[in-house]
C-alpha cells in the first residue's frame, strides 16, 4: 500500500473516531431518573413514544415551542423544545441536554431535557 493510501485511511479512521465520540450515548429514561446528577448538563439521547404534548405555533411568526413527554417503557421525561411539538403517539428519538428543574416561560417542569435535535421513526 502506498503512502498516500495509508495517510488517507489513517485520516478516515481518525475522522470516524471523532464523529463517534461526538454522538451522545443513548440512555434509558430510568437511568437518567435514577441518577440525574450524573447526567446534569450533559447531552444524552433517548427514544420512545410521545405520551403528551403541549405547544404553540403561530403561523407567519417566530412564536412556537412547547413541551412533550416521551416514554420508553422504563419511565417518562419531559422534553422542552423551541420548535413545534410532535403529536401524541409519535415514535421519536431525541437528543438534548439534561436539566434539573427545566424552566420554560416561567413554568418549572422538573427533570427534563432541552431538545437539540429529534428524529422520527421511519414508517414502512
Amino acid at each position: 500500500m502506498n503512502t498516500k493510501a495509508k495517510a488517507f485511511l489513517s485520516g478516515l479512521i481518525v475522522l470516524i473516531g471523532l464523529f463517534a465520540a461526538a454522538c451522545p450515548e443513548r440512555k434509558s429514561i430510568a437511568d437518567i431518573e435514577a441518577n440525574p446528577s450524573k447526567y446534569q448538563n450533559k447531552e444524552v439521547a433517548v427514544a420512545g413514544v410521545v405520551q403528551d404534548s403541549y405547544g404553540i405555533n403561530i403561523p407567519l411568526t417566530n412564536i412556537r415551542g412547547g413541551v412533550y413527554k416521551v416514554s420508553d417503557g422504563t419511565g417518562s421525561i419531559w422534553i422542552v423544545t423551541e420548535n413545534s411539538v410532535p403529536a401524541k403517539g409519535t415514535q421519536i428519538g431525541v437528543k438534548g441536554r439534561v436539566q434539573n428543574g427545566v424552566n420554560w416561560n416561567g413554568k418549572n417542569y422538573g427533570l427534563g431535557i432541552m431538545e437539540n435535535d429529534r428524529r422520527y421513526r421511519k414508517t414502512k
